[in-house]
């Protein structure tokens, strides 16, 4: 291997920092914690403010006090069988948790074209599919309403962005797209197993069906649908569409779009929409409902679906209407059963129809709060257990699935983000704490696409206890287990005594002899750094090339069958995933990419060259249109880009735009 020798590190490593300063400086008040542009301004006692991206931000709030007095231990009777389980849920798949990537960013998450796939992304998503066999990802959002496709982008990309209409709150910028974009997603599905949602664009009612023509013809079936219309509710606030605008207006459209397709000879399959995608904002899904929605669309629709927030902090984006929320004042919120069950409430009578319809119903897009989350909140183990909650509870409740929104930099809520492009020379990827609430959902339902669930109730419906039963193929698999509670001194762990069959369960005892147990952990609700998956992490900030690290810890527990009791302890806080019947993953995926190829000073995982090649970087220009475009979101110029794709191919050193690149070869 040929290499070019790089300067002294300590130097390398001061200038770049100060270049990254100097890059991303912005001069604006600050509004607790956060300047309007979305960024956070922290502080040492060597230097001023230093404004930090969302995307890794260490603000650290305060966990609410252990209640008094302390669950330390509750029983759980359990029937051995899924017959005897009244109201127990459809079944579900292990992918029931994926990903929604906002369509803007697709080039800083996926990659920058189909020969520079982000290989950390790779890994990631095939520890997801070595434990459910598959990964569902949207890419859309907001953006796609305004893509527009294009025969070539400069410097290959597949994707651009221009600036938005400046009368939209959310500042979405137009999306600009090739042919490219296709065959990114065909490249991630030929090396793990990755299935696609993608969205018609619907600003203009002369519809592009382009999207849906080239999505169909390469990526066959790993295409599942298509979105028509995003959040449509939202149009008429946003001024996409006139204040008049309301439900009759959009079934029009959508009528209109149906035949748009059933009229074009390039679109072979017209039955594969999802719809009507509403936030429940400004329409509730009833007043869609009632209007004939899927009575006159139930033919050409495949998915219904909704999108929701449970909050926002759109305020201290952009400021404007709307009123500042302060994030230890809504901490709380996120840290009890009440918080899953709350958002799946206002659903039950919508998954009902749609399961009398017979079409599945996603949460097509969420996330812990609109307008880029929260900091101290949306990063943090707290963050974790809520969503791997949620997800239960949707799964409870007879959704088929949810997606956890992806935006850029400016975003406290990725579940996985690539560093700044400056900073690619020495920063691998961050994993966000839901991307660990996703690992945990698949390991919870597995490949068998038989796994059905309940909500226990358990310990007297305590809200900081909830506790959950999973039935694979019609017979008892696994018992979830949470405690919210944040408690050091260990006065708020609890031992939850599992007994299966026996007392006033009807069936003969059937407590096997031994569990195993895995724990998802960390030291407190209000971390961000060190979680841990059965003594596993994919790293912290910066850290992270898409492999689990650290050794593999399953707990053994001996269960008394004489007593028919196995006695679970669950830490404060903290979760545990208790095996009945079936052995865990005892091993990461095998489905790893990895060459000798070099970034900066650091080995990286990429993709075999026999396979794919890979490249590190892109230029500042590039840089600077890459901001995050969720729901909410806005481009500052404070964002970057992409990371962890390294070359086997070509030696470069290049200082451009104040940032430096150095390249290992072959």
């Amino acid at each position: 291997m040929a290499s070019l020798s790089p300067p002294i590190l300590s130097l390398k490593s001061l200038f770049l920092s100060l270049l990254f300063t100097l890059n991303h400086a912005v001069f604006a008040v600050t509004v607790y914690g956060q300047t309007p542009l979305g960024m956070t301004m922290t502080s040492s006692l060597a230097s001023g403010p230093v404004p930090t991206l969302p995307a890794y931000d260490k603000t650290v709030l305060i966990p609410p006090g252990p209640p008094q007095p302390p669950t330390t231990a509750f029983g759980l009777e359990l029937q051995p069988q899924a017959a005897s389980v009244p109201g127990l849920s459809i079944t579900q798949s292990g992918a029931f948790l994926g990903f929604s990537i906002e369509m803007s960013v697709v080039n800083q998450v996926l990659g920058k074209n189909s020969s520079h796939i982000a290989v950390p992304l790779l890994n990631l998503l095939g520890n997801l599919q070595h434990r459910a066999g598959s990964v569902r990802i949207r890419c859309g959002g907001n953006t796609q309403e305004l893509a527009r496709f294009t025969d070539q982008l400069d410097n290959g990309a597949a994707i651009a962005k221009e600036k938005g209409n400046a009368l939209n709150p959310t500042q979405t910028p137009a999306v600009l797209y090739t042919m490219d974009l296709f065959y990114i997603m065909s490249n991630i599905s030929s090396l793990v197993n990755v299935k696609w949602y993608l969205g018609i664009p619907f600003n203009d009612t002369n519809f592009d069906l382009r999207i849906s023509e080239y999505g169909q013809a390469i990526l066959g079936d790993n295409l599942l649908a298509l979105q028509a219309g995003n959040e449509p509710d939202l149009y008429a606030r946003h001024q996409k569409r006139p204040e008049t605008w309301h439900v009759a207006d959009y079934m029009r459209e959508f009528g209109d779009l149906v035949s748009f397709i059933n009229n074009h000879p390039n679109i072979p399959i017209k039955n594969n929409l999802i719809g009507p995608s509403v936030a429940s904002a400004d329409w509730t899904p009833e007043m869609v409902w009632d209007a004939g929605y899927i009575e006159t669309f139930k033919d050409v629709l495949s998915i219904i679906a909704v999108e929701h927030y449970p909050n926002n902090n759109c305020f201290a984006a952009f400021g404007g209407s709307g009123s500042l929320k302060i994030p230890q004042d809504e901490f709380a919120a996120y840290l009890n059963h009440n918080a899953g069950r709350d958002l799946v409430r206002p659903y039950l009578n919508s998954s009902a129809i749609a399961l009398a319809a017979g079409k599945p119903f996603m949460m097509f897009e969420t996330n812990t709060a609109s307008c880029g989350g929260f900091p101290g909140i949306s990063d943090t183990f707290g963050a974790t257990l809520w969503a791997l909650d949620y997800g239960y509870q949707m799964a409870y409740a007879n959704f088929s699935g949810a997606l956890f929104h992806v935006g850029g930099q400016n975003v406290y809520y990725n579940p996985f983000t690539a560093p700044p492009t400056n900073q690619t020379a020495f920063h691998q990827w961050t994993v966000g704490a839901i991307f660990y609430s996703v690992l945990v959902m698949t390991e919870s339902f597995g490949k068998s696409n038989q796994s059905r669930i309940i909500d226990l109730n358990a310990n007297g419906d305590n809200i900081f206890t909830p506790a959950y039963a999973i039935y694979d193929q019609d017979v008892l698999s696994k018992v979830a287990l949470f405690n919210y509670v944040d408690d050091a001194s260990g006065a708020s762990d609890y031992t939850a005594t599992i007994s299966v069959g026996g007392g006033n369960t009807g069936a003969p005892n059937s407590s096997p002899a031994e569990v195993k147990v895995k724990y998802l952990a960390a030291s407190s609700v209000s971390t961000g750094v060190n979680i841990t998956w059965a003594n596993q992490t994919f790293g912290n900030a910066f850290e992270v090339d898409g492999h689990l690290k650290g050794d593999l810890e399953i707990v053994t527990v001996p269960c008394d069958q004489a007593s028919n009791t196995c006695q679970i302890r669950v830490p404060a806080p903290g979760f545990a995933l208790v095996f009945i019947n079936g052995n865990p993953e005892v091993e990461e995926s095998d489905i790893t990419f990895s060459t000798t190829a070099f970034t900066k000073l650091m080995n990286t995982a990429t993709v075999d060259p026999a396979v794919l090649e890979t490249s590190n970087g892109m230029s500042g220009k590039d840089r600077s249109k890459m901001g995050s475009t969720s729901f909410g979101s806005i481009d500052n110029g404070a964002s970057a880009a992409i990371h962890g794709y390294v070359s086997v191919v070509t030696a470069v050193t290049s200082m451009m735009a104040g940032w430096i690149l150095l390249r290992h070869v072959i």
